[in-house]
C-alpha cells in the first residue's frame, strides 16, 4: 500500500511541474515511467522464461520508444497530408470559398468559416496548421464584428469538431486502449454531432448577446493572392474528407486512406512530374518536423504504458484504483461526468498526458472494459482539445486576439463540461 500512495503521490508531483510550466510533457512521461517501475521494484534487467527481457532498460525504455508505432506513423502521413493541402493552397482556398459563400451576412460567413476550420482539422494539425489557418481565420471574424475571445472560442470548438474526425488520432486510441476501428469510429461521430450542437448553442447565445457587424470585405489582403487562389481546383477542396470517406466508407486501414489523399491532392494540384515529385518530398520532411513534438511525446506515454502495464506496478496499484474507480453505470458516469476537467493540464483523464497511464491500470486489472474506459476519456478529451491552457495553439490563438488564455478557459468550460458530462453518458449507455 505504501507503494502505491508513493507513486500517487509522484503522480501529482509530476503533475504540478507540467501545471507550472517547470517541465514540460515530452519529459514528464519518461521521466515517471522510470521512477514507477523504480518505486514499484522493476529491476533494470529482468529476462524471463521465454527469454524476453521486462526490465527497466528493454522492457520499458527501449520497448516503450516502439509501443506507439503505429499511432505515430499515422501521425506523420496526416502531417504530410496537411502540409500539402497548406503549401498547395487548398487550405487558403477552402476558407476564402467558406468567406465568399457568406456574402454580406456575417452570421452565416461565421457558420461556415467555423464548418470549414472542422473540416482543415480532420486533416491539418498541430502549432503550425493553427497559425497558418488561424491567420486567416480570425481577422475575418474580426472584420465582421465577432468579439476576439468568441472568435478564439468558436476556433476551438471547431477544432474539436475536426480533431474527433482525424483518423490519426484514432490509431492512437487503438493503439493504448486495444479497441477496434469501428468502435472509435462510431463514437466518434457521436461526439463530433454533440460538439457540433454544443458550438451553435454557444454561436447563438453570442451573436444574440453581441450581435455582429458588417461583412467582410471582399478585397481584404489576408485571404493572399487571388491569383494563387484560382490555381486551385474546386475538386483539390475534398482533399481532407478522402481519408474519412476511405476510412468509414470502404474501411481502408488508416495510413493507405492518407496515401490516397496525399496522391490525389499532388495530381489535382501539380501541374508537371517534376512539380509532383518536388512537393511530395518537400512536404513530407516538413510533415515530420511539423509532428517531432507530438512524436516525441508519443515516445514518452509508450515508456509510461509499458511501465503501469508491468505485473509489479499492477500488484501494487490494484487495491487504490479498485477503491477509486466505479465498476457500475452509475457510479461511471458521476465518475467522469464530474470529473472531467481532471483532463486540463496533462491530468490523470488526459489521454495525451497521465490519463494514458491510469487507463492502462485500470484496463489490465479488468475494473472498467476498454470500450468503455475508450469512451469515457474520449468524452473527457473535448476538456483538454479545446479548453486545456497548456495547449499551444491555444496560448497562440488567444495571443493573436489580445485575450488572456484563461479567459477563454472561463469563457465556454461550462459548455464543454456539459459536453463531455453528455458524451459520458452516453457511453454509459452504449458500453455497459
Amino acid at each position: 500500500m505504501l507503494q502505491g500512495i508513493i507513486i500517487i503521490v509522484v503522480f501529482l508531483i509530476i503533475a504540478g511541474l507540467m501545471v507550472a510550466r517547470k517541465l514540460p510533457t515530452m519529459l514528464a512521461m519518461p521521466i515517471l515511467a522510470i521512477v514507477i517501475a523504480l518505486i514499484a521494484g522493476v529491476p533494470f534487467f529482468e529476462p524471463s522464461e521465454d527469454g524476453t527481457d521486462t526490465g527497466i532498460l528493454s522492457g520499458i525504455i527501449e520497448g516503450g520508444t516502439i509501443r506507439l508505432a503505429s499511432a505515430y506513423i499515422a501521425v506523420v502521413f496526416g502531417s504530410w497530408l496537411g502540409r500539402i493541402m497548406i503549401d498547395t493552397g487548398i487550405t487558403k482556398r477552402t476558407i476564402k470559398m467558406a468567406a465568399e459563400l457568406g456574402g454580406d451576412r456575417p452570421l452565416i460567413v461565421t457558420v461556415l468559416l467555423t464548418m470549414a476550420v472542422a473540416i482543415l482539422f480532420t486533416t491539418v494539425g498541430g502549432l503550425g496548421a493553427t497559425i497558418m489557418v488561424g491567420s486567416i481565420v480570425l481577422p475575418i471574424l474580426f472584420s465582421i464584428g465577432v468579439p476576439g475571445i468568441t472568435a478564439v472560442s468558436l476556433f476551438l470548438f471547431a477544432m474539436g469538431m475536426g480533431l474527433t474526425l482525424n483518423v490519426a488520432n484514432w490509431n492512437f486510441y487503438m493503439s493504448v486502449l486495444s479497441v477496434s476501428k469501428d468502435t472509435i469510429q462510431s463514437f466518434a461521430l457521436i461526439l463530433v454531432a454533440l460538439t457540433a450542437v454544443v458550438t451553435s448553442v454557444f454561436l447563438a447565445i453570442e451573436y444574440k448577446r453581441h450581435g455582429f457587424g458588417t461583412a467582410w470585405p471582399q478585397s481584404n489582403g489576408d485571404m493572399g493572392d487571388e491569383e494563387d487562389d484560382q490555381k486551385v481546383s474546386m475538386f483539390a477542396l475534398i482533399t481532407p474528407l478522402i481519408p474519412i470517406a476511405m476510412v468509414i466508407g470502404f474501411d481502408w486501414p488508416i495510413i493507405p486512406s492518407f496515401i490516397v489523399a496525399i496522391l490525389f491532392s499532388l495530381i489535382i494540384t501539380q501541374k508537371s512530374i517534376r512539380k509532383f515529385v518536388n512537393t511530395l518530398t518537400k512536404t513530407g520532411y516538413d510533415g515530420i518536423a511539423d509532428v517531432a513534438p507530438v512524436i516525441m511525446l508519443m515516445i514518452g506515454i509508450g515508456m509510461l504504458l509499458k511501465s503501469v502495464s508491468h505485473p509489479k506496478v499492477g500488484e501494487i496499484m490494484s487495491p487504490l484504483l479498485e477503491a477509486v474507480i466505479p465498476t457500475g453505470m452509475v457510479g461511471y458516469i458521476a465518475f467522469f461526468a464530474l470529473l472531467a476537467p481532471l483532463a486540463l493540464y496533462r491530468g490523470p483523464l488526459n489521454m495525451w498526458g497521465l490519463g494514458s497511464g491510469i487507463a492502462s491500470i485500470i484496463i489490465s486489472l479488468n475494473l472498467l472494459s476498454p470500450t468503455a474506459v475508450m469512451g469515457a476519456l474520449l468524452s473527457t478529451e473535448r476538456m483538454q482539445v479545446i479548453v486545456d491552457p497548456t495547449n499551444t495553439h491555444n496560448v497562440w490563438l488567444a495571443n493573436y486576439a489580445g485575450v488572456d488564455v484563461n479567459q477563454v478557459l472561463r469563457k465556454i468550460i461550462i459548455y464543454v463540461w456539459i459536453l463531455s458530462a453528455i458524451g459520458v453518458s452516453i457511453a454509459a449507455f452504449t458500453f455497459f
